[in-house]
This record gives C-alpha cells, sequence and structure tokens, in this order.
C-alpha cells in the first residue's frame, strides 16, 4: 500500500475518521491495528511474523535488562535480544540471497523497525530509557505505520510519550499534514518519476549511450533520489501529523552540503545519527589508540556497514566504501588542506565539489551490476554525442516539467522546515491560502497523471 496510491488515500481517510470517533485513551488500538493492516498489504506473512517476534523480544528484553548495566547478566542479555534483533534482520534480507534464492524475498521495513528496537535496547540498557512497561505502546512505536516502511528511525525518548500523549486531532494538524503529504506527493511523482524516465532510459542497458548521456543521467539520479525519498518522508511526516504526531525530519537540502560530513548530517538524518551513535562512536572508541588514523578506520568500517545495509552487492559496498574513503581522506587531511579562497567563493567550490563526489558514488548505488557500474565510470568522457535524443527520449515536454518542478520544490523547500505548509502560508490571507491551495492541488492532479512508480527505498 503505498503512499502514492488510492488504496491508501482510502485508508488513510479511514483511520483518521475512526481515530477521532474513538475515545483517545483507545487510539492507541486503532493505530496498531491500522498499522498491522497497512502491513500486511505487502501480502507477506513473514513479515508480519518478524514483526512481532521483534516487537516480543525488545518488550521482553527492555524488562529484562533494566538495571542491569554493568552486571555480567545484564551484558548477556543486551547481546542476546540484540542479536535476536538482528537475527531476524539477516535472516529475512541476506539469507536468502547468500542463499540463491530464485524469487525475490521482500525484507521492507525490517531494517527500520530493527534499528528502532536495537536503539531501544541500547537506549534502556544505558539508562537513558525507562523500560516500557505496555507492550501495546512498544509494539505500536516500532509497528507505526507512517514511519513503518522507510522511516525515519524514530528514537524511544521522542516517539513513545507521543504516542501514549494521544494528542487531539486538531484542524492546525489536519492542515499542516495534508499540505506536507501533498508537498511529498508532488516532489515523488511530478519531479522524480520524471527525472527517472531518464535515468532509467540510460541505465537499464549502458553501453548502448555515449559519455555525455550517462554523465546527465548519472545526475538526474542524484535528484530523483532526492526527490523519491525526502517526498516519502514528507508523505510520512504529513500522514503523523494528521494525528498530531510529529516525526523526525530526515532532510535538509543535502546537495547545498559544504563536504561529505556536512552531506551525512543532511541526509537521511535519523539514520545518519543512528549509525553515528551505534556504530561509528563505539568503533572511534575501540580504535582510539591509534588517534587520527584510529578514526579513520572507523569511518571506513561503519560505512562499510552502511554500504552493506543497503543490500548483498558489490556496487552497495563500494557506494559505501566511497563515502568511507570520502570521510576518511577528510580527517587524514584536516591539517594539510588550505583555501584561499574568499569565504563566498570557497563555500561554492565545496558544494559543488561535494555534489560532484557524491553523484560519482551514485553511479555503483544506481547501476545494476558492478559491471555496469564500471562502464559508466571509465565512458561517461568518452563523447558528447546524442544528446539530444537523451533530452527528448521521453518527449519534449517531461523535462520542462521535471525542471519547472524541481524550480518550485527548491523555492518551496527554502520557505521554511515544512516547505509549503509553512507558517507564512498559514498566517496569509485567506483568499490568497485557499487560492493556493486550490491551485497546488489542481496541478498536482494535473502533472500526476500517468505517474506513480515504486519508491526507490522500499527495496531496503
Amino acid at each position: 500500500m503505498p503512499f502514492n496510491s488510492v488504496e491508501y488515500f482510502v485508508f488513510l481517510a479511514a483511520v483518521l475518521v475512526v481515530s477521532r470517533l474513538v475515545s483517545r485513551r483507545f487510539r492507541w488500538i486503532v493505530l496498531l491495528l491500522a498499522s498491522i493492516l497497512f502491513y500486511g498489504a505487502t501480502r507477506a506473512p513473514y513479515l508480519l511474523l518478524a514483526l512481532l517476534l521483534v516487537s516480543a523480544a525488545t518488550y521482553a528484553g527492555g524488562r529484562c535488562i533494566s538495571g542491569e548495566a554493568g552486571t555480567t547478566k545484564g551484558s548477556l542479555l543486551f547481546w542476546s535480544f540484540v542479536g535476536f534483533d538482528l537475527l531476524v534482520l539477516i535472516s529475512i534480507k541476506y539469507v536468502p540471497a547468500w542463499l540463491g534464492a530464485s524469487a525475490v524475498v521482500s525484507a521492507v521495513g525490517v531494517s527500520y523497525y530493527a534499528f528502532q528496537a536495537i536503539s531501544y535496547l541500547v537506549d534502556v540498557y544505558a539508562e537513558i530509557q525507562p523500560p516500557e512497561t505496555h507492550f501495546g505502546h512498544l509494539a505500536l512505536y516500532l509497528a507505526f505505520f507512517p514511519k513503518l516502511l522507510q522511516g525515519p528511525i524514530e528514537r524511544a525518548g521522542d516517539l513513545l510519550p507521543q504516542l501514549r500523549a494521544a494528542v487531539p486531532i486538531t484542524y492546525e494538524n489536519l492542515r499542516a499534514g495534508l499540505l506536507l503529504f501533498a508537498w511529498g506527493l508532488f516532489k515523488k511523482v511530478v519531479i522524480a518519476d520524471r527525472l527517472g524516465l531518464y535515468v532509467d532510459w540510460v541505465y537499464v542497458d549502458v553501453q548502448a549511450h555515449p559519455g555525455l548521456p550517462m554523465l546527465l543521467a548519472t545526475y538526474f539520479y542524484a535528484g530523483q533520489i532526492y526527490y523519491d525519498f525526502s517526498g516519502y518522508t514528507d508523505m510520512a511526516l504529513g500522514s503523523a501529523r494528521l494525528f498530531g504526531v510529529r516525526l523526525t525530519q530526515n532532510f535538509r537540502a543535502p546537495y547545498l552540503a559544504t563536504s561529505i560530513a556536512d552531506f551525512w548530517r543532511r541526509w537521511h538524518i535519523s539514520f545518519s545519527r543512528w549509525i553515528l551513535d551505534y556504530i561509528f562512536k563505539p568503533l572511534q572508541m575501540a580504535f582510539r589508540s591509534a588517534g587520527t588514523a584510529g578514526t579513520a578506520l572507523a569511518l571506513m568500517v561503519t560505512f562499510l556497514v552502511v554500504g552493506a545495509w543497503h543490500g548483498p552487492k558489490w556496487t552497495f559496498v563500494i557506494w559505501g566504501l566511497l563515502h568511507g574513503m570520502y570521510m576518511a581522506a577528510s580527517v587524514l587531511t584536516a591539517r594539510l588542506r588550505r583555501n584561499p579562497l574568499p569565504a563566498p567563493l570557497r563555500r561554492i567550490w565545496q558544494t559543488a565539489l561535494t555534489l560532484n563526489l557524491v553523484s560519482f558514488a551514485w553511479i555503483f548505488f544506481r547501476a545494476n551490476s558492478l559491471r555496469d557500474a564500471l562502464y559508466v565510470v571509465t565512458h561517461f568522457v568518452s563523447g558528447a554525442g546524442h544528446v539530444g535524443r537523451f533530452l527528448l527520449s521521453q518527449g519534449k515536454g517531461e523535462l520542462l516539467i521535471a525542471l519547472a518542478s524541481v524550480a518550485v520544490a527548491a523555492a518551496g523547500s527554502s520557505w521554511d522546515t515544512d516547505g509549503i505548509a509553512g507558517e507564512r502560508l498559514r498566517t496569509s490571507p485567506t483568499a490568497l491560502r485557499w487560492s493556493v491551495y486550490y491551485g497546488f492541488t489542481a496541478m498536482l492532479l494535473f502533472l500526476s497523471a500517468g505517474h506513480g512508480g515504486r519508491f526507490i527505498y522500499f527495496q531496503f
């Protein structure tokens, strides 16, 4: 039940109506049942079983390890429950591929609630978070449907209190939620899906295209994956906001980053914080005796794990290693680097360099195979032919609509952190405000006709 489907629109409206009708004390039951129904729509019963196993183990683990920090018993219990959650994740996401399964086994959502479960156990064991005594609330924390399939990866201290509180469903939350959802839908179906047409045209058979079209398709992919993923996130945040729940903002203009480290502070923010706290920092402590070299090694290992998390393919591993190399090189050369350019020019240079490094790594992320990725890398400067054929491959209007929509998205996102659902629009005169609402809705319906592809990150 993708967010960009009619089925989801009907489902979301029904859950909202039922939630409004029942007592606030029992709203958690409605949301939990809705989340189970939502996940069941994947038509993969083993995914529901995995969610149940992780929920039960995490609840039991939190109760067992509470107050046991620093003890042998506590350490043994902690690693046992974390290991169980990881075992569920590995069994579904990696084992079928390792065994050469002929059919694709969906693991959608498993990574996200498994990571949430692990962060919860770590925080309880470290006495940062008290153990949840209500199994239903903990199960809802893991399964809450707006963030179930692609995150954000929420911390228990942020989400659990909101789910317990059952904030009233108000006009302001409905307004902000619907606008944010519509903004995300615009990013996905109007921009990402259109850019994807050009990307797929090249990457489905890279050897059939000369260099410059491959280069352009790579930059288009950088735009596609950003608008696809950030569009999903906006729809997730908008869906949650309807119920008075505020999820973590996952993107903050990542392509304006001035370094790779800055990029990861802006891209998939909840995941970046997770790997920082639960992978990089422990590794950095373990390698601290090696000083700067130890930090560089910790970064390399961390991003190797990040690449492998995306799937058991060499292309993902190399993508992760490239980012690890970028970060490690930045640490190792920090004292040697000097930039004599004035501040404005220096920022432009750093932003352009970061964008190109990130886009180069995206080649491996998008390519269908390592062979294809290496072909693109070794041929994207080999010729400038067929650029017009590439730009017109999907018709004259599609590219213009995509580029114009990118300009609209950039302007809307710069308005404030909620994009078009921002404070300036809320305080505008009624006639202007509703004109924007109706105009944006009409534009969205018109431009989304025939577009509605699968979200890229559903495969992770």
